[in-house]
């Protein structure tokens, strides 16, 4: 069974800041990586500050968005940090732009650049490094094929999760680089006379 394609995603490496005047108003960029929504709410505890007119925020994990304007315009705010977030391709990102307010109004499109152009700034300057898209699978093989199988995820550097068995043989679900997937389901199909299956996991 075929696998569909990612488009690789980057993942920031170390924390990134920024700070940038626009017009009197002070504008401080807080960038890190996150895994999962408790890391996310941990994050923005540590890099809010009450004592600031906004802490606007967005994060992006997978599929998973969300962001906030926190009294800004509505979209004026979070939706651009959400945009320079995918722009740049980051995932499993969580971007707070902190505005202090300095006394001149930038207006919708003003406030839009602001914090897209802001977070954009930010996130160029980060270190960071590719994501391998990966996929999730289950193989199931008779006991008979254990060892060429156990050579086969060796030589493509699969990562075995877990390894089990029931009365047909073998069940070991894996994970590997996306790209590999359709190599995978063919070598095992070659080494086990087509007994060996591979199917993805949802």
């Amino acid at each position: 069974m075929s696998v569909p394609t990612e488009k690789p995603r980057l993942k920031l490496l170390q924390k990134s800041y920024y700070e940038v005047e626009i017009k009197h108003s002070r504008f401080v960029v807080h960038a890190d990586y996150v895994e999962n929504l408790a890391e996310t709410l941990e994050f923005f505890k540590q890099v809010k500050d009450d004592s600031a007119t906004h802490n606007c925020w967005a994060y992006r994990l997978g599929q998973s968005y969300r962001f906030a304007d926190d009294g800004e315009p509505a979209s004026t705010a979070g939706k651009p940090i959400l945009a320079a977030i995918d722009g740049q391709g980051f995932d499993r990102i969580m971007v707070v732009v902190t505005r202090y307010y300095g006394g001149t109004k930038l207006g919708v499109g003003g406030l839009i650049r602001a914090y897209g152009g802001s977070t954009s700034r930010c996130l160029q300057q980060a270190q960071s490094e590719t994501i391998i898209p990966s996929r999730r699978g289950i193989i199931r093989a008779p006991f008979s094929y254990t060892g060429a199988i156990h050579q086969i995820l060796v030589e493509l550097g699969v990562a075995r999760l877990e390894e089990n068995h029931d009365t047909e043989g073998l069940v070991i679900s894996i994970e590997i680089a996306t790209a590999d997937w359709s190599t995978l389901a063919e070598q095992l199909k070659n080494n086990s006379r087509g007994t060996a299956s591979l199917r993805p996991l949802a």
